[in-house]
């Protein structure tokens, strides 16, 4: 597990980096780690497998980092691997805690008790959501883009670039729910911020259960929201990673601004 450094603040499930920033957003990474504590006997897996996409999200992390960075942002970053607990799940999706995934089974989720999936839920799904809860109340006086009360909440993933033995041609996901309001003014100007090719709510969309975070705390509270999925031979190396975020931090701000352009504009009108 990392150790802690300066400008964190930390717990066993949960990071949260740049705490103070005051960029007006939050970022959040919950596939940042695939850190297995030694009680679970690396969940009966090869040390490969612990190190493979099914454990984390290869590169989300760091590029979740600089945009931090860039933003002056806080992060709220998942400690511990997916596979123990998926915190972008809820406790009721058969998901969560998965006895199989992709194409490889999990020896340590079979067969799991009540008592043992609970004892997962409070160590480490509670703790990610309150602290993320905390992250957005005590940055709530930022601006959102303009676009809305309270902080604009961003999401940070990566995908593999091979599923299922099909090959995936999306580099960029721009994934939303009912909310697409941050999405749309991504794809609007998509063109104008990057090359690569991007889809919206692709690889996944909020029909396979991969918006729960958006759904917890962005929707209830009307927060400008967005999940970014970058498919990870992209981010593959340090130097890709600080240009993916650079590109992102560029991309989202142009359409944070656009958005606060739109909303006054509306009002303006309204006040004709």
């Amino acid at each position: 597990m990392p150790s802690e450094t300066p400008g964190t603040a930390t717990s066993d499930a949960v990071e949260v980096i740049n705490p103070g920033g005051r960029g007006g957003l939050v970022l959040v990474c919950e596939h940042a780690s695939n850190h297995i504590p030694d009680e679970y006997g690396g969940l009966g897996l090869t040390p490969a497998l612990q190190q493979a996409h099914i454990a984390w999200d290869p590169g989300a992390l760091p590029v979740a980092r600089e945009l931090a960075r860039l933003f002056d942002a806080p992060l709220v970053a998942a400690r511990q691997s997916r596979l123990l607990y998926d915190c972008n799940r809820p406790p009721e999706a058969r998901d969560a805690i998965p006895a199989r995934s992709e194409t490889h089974d999990i020896p340590g989720n079979r067969a799991l008790d009540e008592v043992s999936r609970r004892a997962r839920i409070a160590r480490i799904y509670q703790p990610f959501h309150e602290t993320l809860a905390s992250t957005i109340a005590a940055t709530g006086g930022g601006t959102g883009g303009g676009a809305g009360a309270g902080p604009a909440m961003i999401t940070v993933h990566s995908f593999t670039p091979v599923f299922a033995g099909r090959h995936r041609d999306v580099e960029i996901g721009v994934l939303h729910d009912s909310d697409s309001r941050l999405a749309d003014a991504m794809l609007g100007i998509a063109p104008q911020h990057t090359i690569r090719k991007v889809a919206r709510n692709d690889p996944y969309g909020p029909e396979q259960g991969v918006t729960h975070t958006l759904r917890r705390h962005a929707l209830p509270a009307g927060l400008v929201n967005v999940m970014i999925e970058v498919r990870n031979d992209l981010i593959a190396t340090p130097d890709d990673q600080l240009a993916m975020a650079a590109m992102l931090h560029g991309w989202l701000a142009a359409a944070m601004t656009a958005l606060g352009v739109a909303r006054r504009e509306r009002e303006e009108t309204c006040r004709k």
